[in-house]
């Protein structure tokens, strides 16, 4: 458990705006890859617009490890077809996690991130305090596609007896 810094949980929100890759429509479903890492999403039937509503959690041994997303259109008979992907960019968030901060107001603005060719960001990101933890709402908008964007929030999860994340001024 020494190489082991915590969990992330990657909620899987909306997305918006899909490709059609059938018919009209879509049956989308996301697969979040980090290393040797692969967690996947329900296929939402005949939705440009789909809801998912899903939770995964990655282990976390590196923080520099990259973080993808990809979104594909579920076909019964071929191979499912890609409708894009994004980087998940957690740097911003984890230099939010190492100020240590606590007992902040809930809702408080602890950072922004603004979008830039060098992340995935479709709009401004908040890094947010609520009850406790600090969580960050993300809109990516999909690459290497026409259009896409999907809705994430990612939370960092300590785990006793791991090494976890050391804040400013204890590592």
């Amino acid at each position: 458990m020494d190489s082991f810094l915590g969990l992330l949980r990657i909620r899987v929100k909306r997305g918006v705006n899909l490709a059609v890759r059938d018919l009209g429509s879509s049956d989308p479903y996301v697969v979040i890859t980090m290393g040797n890492q692969k967690l996947k999403t329900r296929v939402v039937k005949k939705n440009c617009n789909p809801v998912w509503n899903e939770e995964l959690t990655l282990s976390i041994t590196d923080l520099n490890v990259p973080i993808n997303l990809t979104v594909f259109d579920k076909d019964t008979f071929t191979v499912d077809d890609k409708m894009g992907e994004a980087g998940i960019d957690l740097q911003p968030y984890i230099a939010s996690l190492k100020m240590g901060l606590q007992n902040l107001p809930k809702g408080c603005v602890v950072s922004r991130v603004q979008p830039s060719q060098n992340n995935c960001l479709a709009d401004e990101s908040c890094i947010v305090w609520d009850d406790g933890k600090l969580h960050q709402d993300m809109i990516l908008r999909l690459r290497n596609v026409e259009s896409g964007e999907v809705t994430i929030q990612i939370e960092w999860i300590d785990v006793p007896g791991c090494r976890g994340l050391k804040t400013e001024g204890t590592g």
